[in-house]
């Protein structure tokens, strides 16, 4: 338990900056679904969308230091390599089964 007063401050300040962080990871991670949800369902035009949604935020989240910069370029570098990955698939059209 914190005695003085900056001690009691600084408490106060670390709950105040871990909600924020809290948040903003959670953004994140709210973000890359919406991206993997869209390029599962097969929708490339929309998982473009949510692409460049997500690496917008992630970008933003390194801006203000809650993540490291370095991190969220790997995070984009890998959410570039699922799409790519999801583009290079050729669409398979639904054929009938043959007995």
């Amino acid at each position: 338990m914190a005695h003085s007063l900056s001690a009691k401050k600084r408490v106060r300040q670390n709950l105040k900056r871990r909600a924020r962080n809290r948040a903003r990871k959670a953004s994140i991670r709210a973000e890359v679904k919406a991206f993997m949800a869209a390029l599962s369902s097969g929708d490339l035009t929309a998982a473009e969308t949510q692409l460049r949604k997500a690496a917008k935020r992630l970008d933003q989240v390194a801006a203000k230091r809650t993540i490291h910069k370095n991190a969220a370029a790997r995070k984009r570098s890998r959410l570039n390599a699922a799409r790519a990955a999801a583009a290079a698939q050729p669409a398979t059209p639904a054929q009938p089964a043959t007995t």
